[in-house]
Parts: structure tokens; C-alpha cells; sequence
């Protein structure tokens, strides 16, 4: 397809009232092809409406231009028609004369007998012969959009601009007509642009999605690609693999704009009080039983006796929410997969380094690998033999969730395939999926396996549609499993409030540790601000007193949350970590990796906080990393160590720079 419309870097602000300005658009460019079919969503407000209006040709740009096969649109043109939410008949002109207007209007060189063919011809098109001679207030709202079609269909626009032209419509009205307007634009090769708040309908209609952020100043947030074939039908595009990925794609999206209006709208100034520099803080989470210490902290009152006396504890349903809301600056702090400070920091967010830091580990443990409970019905209970159904069934395709690229979840799963001689990238395919969505995924059959925490497999063996082939106990017994993350700046402009952060933490590590608090820590985590889930599914004691009726297998991992060598920031691992992630090609090897080890891991404030805190006695010592394979890391030589490895990607190499960020921070 050729390009067609071109909106080269628009900007467009609006006078306002008593003086100043509203800067509604910025930096907007997009290109549309020939025949396709645009949406713009976006929350009310951000611009959708205003952006068509210029690609009309109903108003100009502030700034940039708007070119219809490389000529300037400068004003409205018969090559545009407008549909909009409104039907705009008049009320004393029957259904042919509304379209016969138009028609008279614009064709004015062709016979009498060639409009009347032409205006006949899309009336019949959009199923109105039967009402051609009503008058709008015969006729329903549904039939009333059908003629406004219909009038800008008739005048062979190259065009069209749909303005939220089904919002007032019923549902199934909506439905019939979306279909029809498919098919006729799909016949006729129609060029449209639509603006919609229907999440469903852009999915439906369109071959691409234009996501705008808020205003003021909105711009492009993301443009989806949908890659549903046509033709399409309502009733089976939503059985198409992608259809849900990306309806969730929109709908996290514009979630995500909310709060960051919400966040905008609040105040955000740091309180100060009993020596801190800040003691109103978000922090985030994603409900995993390994949230337990942050839940403890804020129910047991850890946070406020530290000094934090306004902390508000932000549920969000993946961990993309936490790398949003961290690059985003609306949350202080998060709980974080052990690998993402590291992956902040060397630019594995979009490219873009964010210098993140972490003094305090957490959980140990806690994550399992869960396949489906087909796949032990059919004799494969450990991974030799799950390599070799793999590997025989090279032509299915086999899919495994995980939960992110960061996140020792993708990490030891892939060791593990690799251990075993699968290639996790060739052989089988892995896919980010949030946690709460793994069991639900399983049950539908969409995938195959997942490796997540608890109480995901746990619960898949309770429901008896998964079981754990393997949990981290085997893989890696006293791996890193979640880490407290904030940004390097935050760190340098609050120093005394991160330290009181990481003692309240360790505190509430610590309750988490003692088994008498465990029943008390269960009923909190199932609560509905946290996993919101039944309590049987969380567990948190030995393993070794839980298991699954299927012979040895271990139902879930065993989180570990406080004691000697447990919370201390390793370098070591931390080092281990991102070699796993240069290995499968999700970020270079940093040259400087030292310097990342030392800007990423802050022993100091976790020492500081374990002396104030009288925990002088904990040993700071960990074991060498240990994993199932047998195969030692040296944390002198990484890139050795990734050479000896037999199964990876092309490992790249960069230079990360960090210094800007230290000196706008200090």
C-alpha cells in the first residue's frame, strides 16, 4: 500500500478565555496507507477529535502540516467526508433527499440520471430501500447512521473520517453496522480514520491503533498493528490468538493514563518529618505471596514506627506497571524481580537507561515451573523427559509463560530448558504473561506451562489443571526472588528515607520468617487489597509438609525471607543475572559492568539500616552460586563463563552510560 495521508509533526494550541493558551497536541506524526483503517483511542480529552478535525481540514495545525497524497490540506474537501456521532439529517428531507444533496452538491457534472443511480445504489448498500422515502423522525437511530454513511459514501470520498459514529447506538445495532461498514470499505478500498472510546470495535475494525496519551501536550503513546486477517466476523475475530493480547494491550494503556492524570492531579511535594526528607511514598506491587514483608509492613505498622507515617501500597497487575510507574516517577519505590534494577539501569526498558538501585533482597525462592496436567498424563514427570517430547514434537508449537524478561522466573526457566538441552527460543516460545492470568491461560489451553511464584502453582494443582515438574529448590535452592527497587535520584534526594524504608522492610522480612505469624500473614495476603484469593492456595511454611498427590512432586516453592546471607544485595548475583540477560539477546553485556554492580547494589544502606536496626549479628555471607547443573560461575570472568555456555543467542556488548543521570540527581 502507497502512503496516503501524512501528519507531519503537529502541534496545535488553542487561545483560552481571559488569556493564555492550552497546548492540546505535540510532536504528532503518523503515517496511513492507502485502504487502511485507523483508530485513535485515547481518554477524553487527549486530542482524538481535534487531530481528525486537522486531517478534515475543519481546522489548521498550530504547527506542521497535514498532506493528502502530497498536497497540504488547507481547508474541507469533498475527497474528506466527516461522519459523526451525531447523524446531522435535516429533519425535513426524506432519506433520499439527504443523500440526494450531497450528491447534488458535489457531482454537479453528472446527469440527473447518474445521481440517481449513484444515491439509489447506497441506499440499497446500506439496507435502507425500504425507508427511503421516510423522514429522520420515522426512522430509528441505527437507520439514521445508516443514511449518514450512506451520504458520505455517495460522494466517492477518498476519505473517511468517522468521528465516534456508533457511540449512541445499542449494542447490537453497533455490531450490525461495524460489520457493514467493514465490508464496504473493504469492496470499495476506503481509506478511514476513526475516532473511538471502544476498546472491542478498534480491535475490530481496524488494521492499526493509534493510542494517544493525555493532554495537555498529548502525543502517540503506542500504534498496535493488528494482525487479524480479513475478512472478519464478530463472532470468530475473538478466537484469533491475538485478539485478547491486544484488547489487554489498549486497556492496560489507558489505564496507565489514568493514573498518571490521577498522579498529575494530586500533590506531590515531599513531606518532611523526624529527620526524613520524605515520608509520603507509593510503593508497588504485584500480588504474589512473595509481597508478604511490604503487606506486613504496612498492617503491622513497620512503615509508620520507621517514620514513613503515609505510605500507600499500589497494586498493579504485572510487572510492567512497576517499570512504568518507576521511569514514569509515580511510584516511589517497588517491589521488583532481583534482575530489574539491573535491566533498568543498562537500558532494557526501550533502550533508554534508568540508573535503579536496590539495598535490600526481599525473598529468596518461591518460584516453580507448573505444565499442564496433560502432560503428566502422558508420562512426562521430570524435565529429561520433557526435553525429549520437545524435542520430538519439533513441528507443535509449545508455549510457556513467564512473567519478565527481568524477573529470575524467565531466568531459571530458561537455564533450566538449556540445562536440559532445549533451546528456549527455538524450540519452544515464551511469553510475558502477568501472574494472576497464568492459571487462567492454562485452563484455556493457550499454553502449555509457566514459570511463576506462588500461589499461581499451587493453585493450578489445587484446581488440578497443572502440576510443578520443578521448583527452584531443584533449579537453584536460594536464588533472589524480589528485591525493593527505587530509581538512583530518589535514592540520592531522600538517603535518610530510603534507609528508614529498608529497615521497615527487614523488620517485616523478619516477622515473615517466624512461623507463628504465618497464619496471620496468610489471612492479610488473601485479603482483597493484596492476592484477593482464597487462603488455601497460600502457603508459607516447609514444603516438605505440603505436597501434591502426584507421587514425589513438590506442590510449591518455599519462599525464604530473613536470616543470615538472605537480604544483603548480592553483587555476585546480581552479576550472574545479567549475564542471563545478555545471554538470551534482552541487553548487552555492559563493559562497565563493575561500575553497574556498584551503582545497582547499595551494600552501604543496607549495612546502615542492619546496624540501626541492633542486627549486628547477621553474617552477610552467602554460599557460591550453585545450580542444578553443576556448572560454577566465576564472577571474575563473565564473559568466559558465557562462552562456556552451549546454548545462547549472539551476546552483544556495550558501554552503558550513567554519569548524566548521577549529576542531575546530586
Amino acid at each position: 500500500m502507497s502512503l496516503f495521508v501524512a501528519v507531519d509533526n503537529i502541534e496545535k494550541v488553542f487561545p483560552l478565555t481571559g488569556g493564555g493558551e492550552y497546548l492540546a497536541l505535540k510532536g504528532i506524526n503518523l503515517e496511513i496507507k492507502k485502504g487502511e483503517f485507523i483508530s485513535l483511542i485515547g481518554h477524553s480529552g487527549c486530542g482524538k477529535s481535534t487531530l481528525l478535525n486537522m486531517i478534515a481540514g475543519l481546522d489548521l495545525p498550530t504547527e506542521g502540516i497535514v498532506t493528502l497524497e502530497g498536497k497540504k490540506v488547507k481547508e474541507p474537501g469533498p475527497e474528506r467526508m466527516v461522519i459523526f456521532q451525531s447523524y446531522c439529517l435535516l429533519p425535513w428531507l426524506t432519506v433520499r433527499q439527504n443523500i440526494s444533496l450531497a450528491v447534488d452538491e458535489v457531482m454537479k457534472g453528472y446527469s440527473e440520471r447518474e445521481k440517481k443511480d449513484i444515491v439509489n445504489e447506497h441506499i440499497n448498500l446500506v439496507g435502507l430501500s425500504h425507508a427511503a422515502d421516510k423522514l429522520p423522525n420515522q426512522i430509528s437511530g441505527g437507520m439514521k447512521q445508516r443514511v449518514a454513511i450512506a451520504r458520505a459514501l455517495a460522494i466517492r470520498p477518498k476519505l473517511l473520517l468517522l468521528d465516534e459514529p456508533f457511540g449512541a447506538l445499542d449494542a447490537l445495532t453497533r455490531g450490525n453496522l461495524q460489520e457493514q461498514l467493514m465490508q464496504i470499505c473493504a469492496r470499495y478500498e476506503i481509506t478511514a480514520v476513526m475516532v473511538t472510546h471502544d476498546v472491542d470495535e478498534a480491535v475490530f475494525l481496524s488494521d492499526r491503533i493509534v493510542m494517544l496519551t493525555n493532554g495537555p501536550g498529548s502525543k502517540i503513546g503506542g500504534i498496535l498493528e493488528v494482525d487479524i486477517p480479513r475478512p472478519r466476523k464478530r463472532l470468530e475475530v475473538v478466537n484469533h490468538p491475538s485478539y485478547y493480547s491486544l484488547r489487554s494491550e489498549i486497556i492496560y494503556f489507558l489505564n496507565q493514563q489514568k493514573r498518571i492524570k490521577k498522579f498529575r492531579s494530586q500533590k506531590h511535594g515531599a513531606i518532611a518529618r523526624h529527620g526524613l526528607e520524605k515520608i509520603n511514598l507509593e510503593i508497588g506491587f504485584v500480588p504474589l505471596t512473595a509481597c508478604a514483608p511490604l503487606a506486613v509492613a504496612k498492617e503491622k505498622g513497620f512503615f509508620a514506627k520507621h517514620g514513613l507515617e503515609e505510605v500507600n501500597l499500589a497494586r498493579e497487575t504485572s510487572w510492567r506497571g512497576i517499570v512504568d510507574g518507576i521511569a514514569g516517577g509515580y511510584l516511589d519505590a517497588a517491589q521488583m524481580p532481583a534482575g530489574m534494577p539491573s535491566w533498568l539501569t543498562i537500558g532494557g526498558n526501550n533502550d533508554e537507561p534508568l540508573p535503579t538501585v536496590t539495598a535490600l533482597t526481599i525473598t529468596r525462592n518461591g518460584n516453580a515451573v507448573t505444565l499442564a496436567k496433560k502432560f503428566y498424563d502422558e508420562g512426562i514427570h521430570d524435565g529429561h523427559k520433557l526435553k525429549r517430547m520437545l524435542l520430538e514434537s519439533v513441528d507443535n508449537a509449545h508455549t510457556f509463560g513467564m512473567v519478565h524478561p527481568s524477573s529470575m522466573h524467565n531466568l531459571l526457566l530458561r537455564y533450566w530448558l538449556a540445562g536440559e538441552g532445549v533451546d528456549p527460543d527455538r524450540d519452544v516460545h515464551l511469553q510475558t504473561i502477568p501472574p494472576a492470568q497464568m492459571v487462567a491461560d492454562l485452563k484455556a489451553g493457550s499454553i502449555d506451562g509457566y514459570c511463576v511464584g506462588e500461589p499461581w502453582n499451587l493453585r493450578a494443582s489445587m484446581e488440578d489443571v497443572g502440576f510443578t515438574i520443578a521448583t527452584d529448590l531443584e533449579v537453584w535452592n536460594g536464588h533472589p526472588g524480589k528485591v525493593l527497587g527505587v530509581r538512583e535520584e530518589w535514592a540520592i534526594a531522600y538517603p535518610n528515607t530510603h534507609i528508614a524504608l529498608v529497615k521497615a522492610l527487614l523488620e517485616a522480612c523478619q516477622y515473615c520468617a517466624n512461623p507463628e505469624n504465618h497464619q496471620e500473614i496468610r489471612e492479610i495476603l488473601a485479603s482483597r487489597q493484596y492476592l484477593s484469593t482464597n487462603i488455601d492456595y497460600i502457603q508459607l511454611g516447609d514444603p516438605k509438609n505440603y505436597t501434591c498427590n502426584l507421587e514425589k512432586h513438590t506442590e510449591y516453592a518455599h519462599h525464604r525471607f530473613f536470616g543470615d546471607g538472605m537480604n544483603r544485595p548480592s553483587r555476585t548475583e546480581h552479576l550472574w543475572m545479567i549475564t542471563q540477560m545478555a545471554r538470551w539477546g534482552d541487553i548487552p553485556f555492559p563493559r562497565n559492568w563493575v561500575e553497574i554492580l556498584e551503582r545497582v547494589c547499595r551494600v552501604s544502606v543496607f549495612s546502615t539500616a542492619c546496624r540501626e536496626l541492633g542486627l549486628t549479628d547477621l553474617k552477610y555471607r552467602r554460599e557460591p552460586i550453585k545450580l542444578f547443573d553443576g556448572i560454577p560461575f566465576d564472577g571474575e570472568d563473565p564473559i568466559g563463563y558465557l562462552n562456556h555456555l552451549n546454548i545462547k543467542r549472539d551476546i552483544t556488548m556495550a558501554e552503558i552510560p550513567l554519569n548524566s543521570r548521577i549529576l542531575v540527581a546530586a
